[in-house]
Protein backbone atom coordinates (compact mmCIF):
# COMPACT_ATOMS: atom_id res chain seq x y z
CA UNK A 1 0.00 0.00 0.00
CA UNK A 2 1.32 3.47 -0.91
CA UNK A 3 2.07 5.77 2.02
CA UNK A 4 2.38 8.86 -0.20
CA UNK A 5 0.36 11.73 1.20
CA UNK A 6 -2.34 13.12 -1.12
CA UNK A 7 -1.35 16.46 -2.66
CA UNK A 8 -2.63 19.05 -5.07
CA UNK A 9 -1.87 17.67 -8.59
CA UNK A 10 0.29 20.65 -9.58
CA UNK A 11 2.83 19.70 -6.90
CA UNK A 12 3.73 16.34 -8.44
CA UNK A 13 5.94 17.67 -11.24
CA UNK A 14 9.26 17.80 -9.38
CA UNK A 15 10.80 17.38 -5.92
CA UNK A 16 11.16 21.18 -5.67
CA UNK A 17 7.47 21.71 -6.42
CA UNK A 18 6.50 19.00 -3.94
CA UNK A 19 8.66 20.51 -1.20
CA UNK A 20 7.33 24.00 -1.91
CA UNK A 21 3.76 22.70 -1.77
CA UNK A 22 4.31 20.80 1.46
CA UNK A 23 6.31 23.41 3.36
CA UNK A 24 5.41 26.87 2.04
CA UNK A 25 2.42 27.31 -0.27
CA UNK A 26 -0.53 28.56 1.74
CA UNK A 27 1.44 28.92 4.99
CA UNK A 28 0.89 32.39 6.51
CA UNK A 29 4.04 34.52 6.33
CA UNK A 30 4.45 37.68 8.37
CA UNK A 31 8.17 38.37 8.15
CA UNK A 32 8.81 41.41 5.95
CA UNK A 33 11.93 39.88 4.42
CA UNK A 34 9.98 36.79 3.35
CA UNK A 35 7.23 38.99 1.93
CA UNK A 36 9.89 40.93 0.01
CA UNK A 37 11.28 37.65 -1.31
CA UNK A 38 7.96 36.48 -2.70
CA UNK A 39 7.19 39.88 -4.18
CA UNK A 40 10.46 39.66 -6.14
CA UNK A 41 10.04 36.02 -7.14
CA UNK A 42 6.42 36.39 -8.22
CA UNK A 43 7.38 39.33 -10.43
CA UNK A 44 10.29 37.38 -11.89
CA UNK A 45 8.02 34.41 -12.62
CA UNK A 46 5.73 36.30 -15.00
CA UNK A 47 5.64 34.28 -18.23
CA UNK A 48 7.79 31.46 -16.84
CA UNK A 49 7.21 28.24 -14.91
CA UNK A 50 7.29 28.39 -11.12
CA UNK A 51 9.59 25.37 -11.17
CA UNK A 52 12.10 27.52 -13.08
CA UNK A 53 11.94 30.19 -10.39
CA UNK A 54 12.34 27.65 -7.59
CA UNK A 55 15.47 26.29 -9.27
CA UNK A 56 16.88 29.83 -9.42
CA UNK A 57 15.73 30.82 -5.94
CA UNK A 58 18.96 30.12 -4.04
CA UNK A 59 20.95 32.08 -6.61
CA UNK A 60 18.46 34.95 -6.40
CA UNK A 61 19.01 35.00 -2.65
CA UNK A 62 22.76 35.41 -3.12
CA UNK A 63 22.55 37.83 -6.04
CA UNK A 64 19.88 40.08 -4.51
CA UNK A 65 21.14 40.64 -0.98
CA UNK A 66 19.00 37.90 0.57
CA UNK A 67 15.93 39.87 -0.56
CA UNK A 68 16.64 42.63 1.96
CA UNK A 69 14.61 45.60 0.65
CA UNK A 70 16.89 48.11 2.41
CA UNK A 71 19.90 46.89 0.46
CA UNK A 72 18.09 46.39 -2.84
CA UNK A 73 16.65 49.91 -2.63
CA UNK A 74 20.22 51.22 -2.77
CA UNK A 75 21.08 49.36 -5.97
CA UNK A 76 22.58 51.52 -8.70
CA UNK A 77 22.78 51.20 -12.47
CA UNK A 78 25.99 49.20 -11.93
CA UNK A 79 24.05 46.67 -9.85
CA UNK A 80 21.43 46.36 -12.57
CA UNK A 81 24.19 45.68 -15.10
CA UNK A 82 25.70 43.10 -12.75
CA UNK A 83 22.38 41.31 -12.47
CA UNK A 84 21.82 41.40 -16.22
CA UNK A 85 25.07 39.45 -16.62
CA UNK A 86 24.10 36.86 -14.00
CA UNK A 87 22.88 33.60 -15.61
CA UNK A 88 21.55 32.37 -12.28
CA UNK A 89 18.57 34.72 -12.34
CA UNK A 90 15.98 35.83 -14.90
CA UNK A 91 17.97 38.37 -16.93
CA UNK A 92 15.12 40.65 -17.86
CA UNK A 93 15.88 44.36 -17.46
CA UNK A 94 12.27 45.34 -16.76
CA UNK A 95 11.94 42.74 -14.01
CA UNK A 96 15.28 43.65 -12.42
CA UNK A 97 14.54 47.36 -12.47
CA UNK A 98 11.07 46.64 -11.08
CA UNK A 99 12.63 44.74 -8.16
CA UNK A 100 14.73 47.80 -7.30
CA UNK A 101 11.80 50.20 -7.64
CA UNK A 102 9.60 47.85 -5.61
CA UNK A 103 12.18 47.73 -2.81
CA UNK A 104 12.02 51.51 -2.55
CA UNK A 105 8.22 51.45 -2.54
CA UNK A 106 8.37 48.62 0.03
CA UNK A 107 10.39 50.84 2.39
CA UNK A 108 7.86 53.65 1.96
CA UNK A 109 5.06 51.26 2.95
CA UNK A 110 7.04 50.14 6.00
CA UNK A 111 7.49 53.75 7.04
CA UNK A 112 3.77 54.50 6.64
CA UNK A 113 2.35 51.34 8.25
CA UNK A 114 5.15 50.21 10.54
CA UNK A 115 5.63 47.05 8.50
CA UNK A 116 4.81 45.75 5.05
CA UNK A 117 3.12 42.82 6.79
CA UNK A 118 0.58 45.10 8.48
CA UNK A 119 -0.21 46.78 5.17
CA UNK A 120 -0.50 43.72 2.93
CA UNK A 121 -2.42 41.53 5.36
CA UNK A 122 -4.92 44.34 5.78
CA UNK A 123 -6.39 43.32 2.42
CA UNK A 124 -7.74 40.13 4.05
CA UNK A 125 -8.41 41.62 7.48
CA UNK A 126 -5.33 39.94 8.94
CA UNK A 127 -6.83 36.46 8.60
CA UNK A 128 -6.16 33.84 5.88
CA UNK A 129 -9.00 33.22 3.45
CA UNK A 130 -9.81 29.49 3.35
CA UNK A 131 -11.34 28.88 -0.07
CA UNK A 132 -11.49 25.06 0.14
CA UNK A 133 -11.72 24.42 -3.64
CA UNK A 134 -12.88 20.95 -4.60
CA UNK A 135 -10.79 20.78 -7.79
CA UNK A 136 -8.11 22.78 -9.59
CA UNK A 137 -10.65 24.37 -11.93
CA UNK A 138 -12.34 25.97 -8.91
CA UNK A 139 -9.25 28.04 -8.10
CA UNK A 140 -9.42 31.59 -9.51
CA UNK A 141 -6.69 33.43 -11.37
CA UNK A 142 -7.62 36.63 -9.57
CA UNK A 143 -10.26 37.97 -7.21
CA UNK A 144 -11.68 41.39 -6.34
CA UNK A 145 -9.26 41.47 -3.40
CA UNK A 146 -6.21 40.80 -5.58
CA UNK A 147 -7.46 43.43 -8.02
CA UNK A 148 -7.78 45.98 -5.20
CA UNK A 149 -4.31 45.03 -3.94
CA UNK A 150 -2.87 45.43 -7.44
CA UNK A 151 -4.46 48.85 -7.87
CA UNK A 152 -3.12 50.13 -4.56
CA UNK A 153 0.37 48.69 -5.05
CA UNK A 154 0.61 50.32 -8.47
CA UNK A 155 -0.54 53.61 -6.95
CA UNK A 156 2.35 53.31 -4.51
CA UNK A 157 4.90 52.80 -7.27
CA UNK A 158 5.16 49.00 -7.44
CA UNK A 159 5.61 47.20 -10.78
CA UNK A 160 4.84 43.66 -11.98
CA UNK A 161 1.93 43.53 -9.55
CA UNK A 162 -1.08 42.83 -11.75
CA UNK A 163 -4.15 41.14 -10.21
CA UNK A 164 -3.01 37.64 -11.23
CA UNK A 165 0.50 38.13 -9.82
CA UNK A 166 -1.04 39.56 -6.66
CA UNK A 167 -3.28 36.51 -6.26
CA UNK A 168 -0.29 34.19 -6.74
CA UNK A 169 1.52 36.23 -4.06
CA UNK A 170 -1.48 35.86 -1.75
CA UNK A 171 -1.38 32.09 -2.22
CA UNK A 172 2.38 31.97 -1.70
CA UNK A 173 2.34 33.85 1.62
CA UNK A 174 -0.78 32.19 3.00
CA UNK A 175 -3.18 35.09 2.71
CA UNK A 176 -5.37 32.55 0.95
CA UNK A 177 -5.33 28.76 1.27
CA UNK A 178 -6.23 27.11 -2.04
CA UNK A 179 -5.20 23.53 -1.31
CA UNK A 180 -7.88 21.37 -2.91
CA UNK A 181 -10.15 18.94 -1.10
CA UNK A 182 -8.31 15.72 -0.37
CA UNK A 183 -4.88 17.35 -0.17
CA UNK A 184 -3.23 16.77 3.20
CA UNK A 185 -2.61 20.53 3.43
CA UNK A 186 -6.25 21.49 2.85
CA UNK A 187 -8.07 23.08 5.79
CA UNK A 188 -10.93 21.11 7.37
CA UNK A 189 -13.97 21.08 5.10
CA UNK A 190 -17.11 22.38 6.89
CA UNK A 191 -19.49 21.56 4.05
CA UNK A 192 -20.51 23.15 0.75
CA UNK A 193 -18.53 26.32 0.17
CA UNK A 194 -19.10 28.77 -2.65
CA UNK A 195 -16.19 29.95 -4.74
CA UNK A 196 -14.72 33.42 -4.19
CA UNK A 197 -17.22 36.11 -5.10
CA UNK A 198 -16.40 37.71 -8.42
CA UNK A 199 -13.50 35.37 -9.10
CA UNK A 200 -12.50 34.64 -12.68
CA UNK A 201 -12.48 30.90 -13.33
CA UNK A 202 -9.10 29.20 -13.26
CA UNK A 203 -10.12 27.23 -16.34
CA UNK A 204 -10.25 30.32 -18.56
CA UNK A 205 -7.47 32.45 -19.93
CA UNK A 206 -4.66 30.86 -17.91
CA UNK A 207 -2.07 28.90 -19.84
CA UNK A 208 0.90 30.78 -18.44
CA UNK A 209 3.03 27.71 -17.72
CA UNK A 210 3.20 23.98 -18.18
CA UNK A 211 3.81 23.19 -14.49
CA UNK A 212 1.70 25.96 -13.09
CA UNK A 213 0.27 26.53 -9.67
CA UNK A 214 -3.42 27.41 -9.94
CA UNK A 215 -3.95 31.15 -9.78
CA UNK A 216 -0.69 31.94 -11.57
Amino acid sequence: MSTERPRCPWALGSPLMRSYHDEEWGVPQHDDRVLSEFLILEGAQAGLSWDTILRKRAHYRRAMSRFDPRRIARYTAADVRRLLRDPGIVRNRAKIEAAVANARAFLAVQKEFGSFDRYIWGFVGGTPVLNRPRRLADIPAQTPVSAAMSKDLKRRGFHFVGPTICYAFMQAVGMVNDHIAGCFKAPPYPGPVAGPAGARSASRGRSRRAQRIPGR
